[in-house]
């Protein structure tokens, strides 16, 4: 597969691990927006929330979420609080064609306006 997020998951391409278990992997971004930004990734390529099978959301998601806790914990921003984005498809922002979301934190977060 050529996906970028397949590679990394499976060891092929580097990246600075944050969190792994059976299912997931979590790493750095590599251009991050805040001093905590974590990428969350299944280890099954998923293209995006649109693509989710209801057999592939029942087996991922509670996981999924259990992760960013544990991830969270550890990066010491539980507290304080953190974002989650989740981007989908070309319009919602989504580069890369695999789910995943951005774990950010570590600052006071504001909220920018969109724009057209």
């Amino acid at each position: 597969m050529n996906c970028i997020f397949c590679q990394i998951a499976a060891g092929e391409i580097p990246a600075q691990k944050v969190y792994e278990d059976d299912r997931f992997f979590a790493f750095h971004d590599v251009a991050p927006t805040a001093p905590v930004h974590v990428l969350l990734i299944p280890k099954t390529h998923i293209a995006s929330i649109a693509a989710m099978t209801d057999a592939e959301e029942a087996a991922e998601m509670p996981g999924f979420f259990a992760a960013i806790r544990t991830i969270t914990r550890q990066l010491g921003i539980e507290e304080g609080g953190y974002r989650l984005v989740v981007n989908t498809g070309a319009d919602g922002g989504q580069t890369v064609p695999h789910f995943h979301a951005h774990i950010i934190g570590g600052k006071a977060l504001g909220w920018p306006p969109f724009h057209d």
